[in-house]
């Protein structure tokens, strides 16, 4: 065999400008985009709720000379909220870090890795809570025959109604709660498919843009003002001996239930007698003040001669007023 031979020309190095990380962005994940955040100084504590039919009667009379005004007023009662402190850390061997080529930025992926660690479990945590049958005042099914009562026809079907359906939503959103609109809709990465492709919304915009049905034209076509998609995923296949096996086995789920949707009234900011389906609660008074809920810190670990980069994040995620909320399971097939 002729010399010199390629292996003998050219070791083979990882490249220093490029490496492959199946990383979500953070945009895809909603668990902050939905509710507000609450920032408070107690890990738990009391706040007021407003009795909801006192502020829909009168006790307004006809008043005769000399006569007192009727008297009115108000019930109140109480709910509770508990911040739960979630956390999760990387370590950064002395060994590891002095042996790394330069490609590698070892605290930056690090912090990077557990951000990502975060921002999955909050929002695991936040389908678990708000995006499941059973938790709104208001639930309903899609089914492929004929609808009966709590029932629509699902959005893949092209005889379904979903304008109709919204507006007709609506109006009894508003009748029940005081003429509060149903501001937000959170859809499942199959639901928002089956309505950008769905005959009558198309026919209703194919004059606009060209006819590309955008998710703030379907928006404004159910009269939400803003429609949140949830795409972020996870596994839970267990971790295994080497990258290859591990991801050969792994399967891959939507965190939020594809298939569902949720419409809900959300005020912009928390507030005094601001009507909210849910909020959450972030502990800012164990952060710091860090009003976000979440924190990255840094700190040595000398007696395993390590850097360690842990992230924490406080909050408790509540619903605060179930009938501000319609929850829709199977809208797809």
């Amino acid at each position: 065999m002729p010399n010199p031979a390629q292996s003998d020309l050219h070791v083979n190095v990882p490249l220093t400008n490029i490496s492959i990380a199946y990383a979500q962005s953070a945009d895809l994940f909603i668990a902050t985009k939905v509710f507000p955040k609450v920032p408070v100084q107690k890990q738990s504590d009391l706040f007021w709720k407003y009795s909801k039919s006192d502020f829909r009667r009168t006790d307004v009379e006809r008043r005769a000379p000399s006569t007192e005004s009727p008297g009115t007023g108000w019930n109140v009662t109480t709910d509770t909220y508990f911040t739960h402190v979630y956390a999760v850390h990387k370590d950064i061997d002395d060994q590891v870090r002095s042996n790394a080529d330069s490609v590698f930025s070892l605290d930056k992926e690090a912090t990077n890795f557990v951000t990502q660690q975060l921002l999955l479990k909050r929002d695991l945590d936040w389908a678990a809570r708000y995006f499941q049958p059973g938790v709104w005042g208001t639930n309903l099914t899609g089914v492929s025959g004929t609808p009966a009562a709590n029932q629509f026809k699902q959005f893949n079907d092209a005889a379904s109604d979903p304008i109709g359906l919204f507006a007709d939503l609506q109006t009894n959103f508003m009748q029940q709660n005081a003429g509060l609109r149903a501001n937000t809709l959170v859809l499942g990465a199959h639901v928002i498919n089956a309505l950008k492709n769905h005959p009558d919304i198309l026919d209703r915009i194919k004059y606009t843009q060209k006819g590309i049905v955008t998710t703030d034209l379907i928006a404004a076509l159910l009269d939400v003002e803003r429609i949140l998609v949830s795409y972020a995923t996870y596994t839970s296949t267990e971790r295994g001996l080497d990258a290859v096996s591990q991801d050969a086995a792994a399967t891959y789920s939507f965190i939020a239930n594809s298939k569902s949707a949720l419409l809900v009234h959300t005020p912009s900011s928390p507030g005094l007698m601001t009507p909210a389906a849910g909020y959450t609660f972030t502990w800012s008074g164990y952060l710091g003040g860090n009003a976000q809920g979440t924190r990255i810190k840094r700190f040595r670990m000398e007696h395993i001669a390590s850097d360690r980069i842990e992230g924490e994040a406080t909050y408790d995620m509540k619903v605060v007023g179930s009938d501000l909320g319609l929850f829709m399971q199977q809208a797809v097939a």
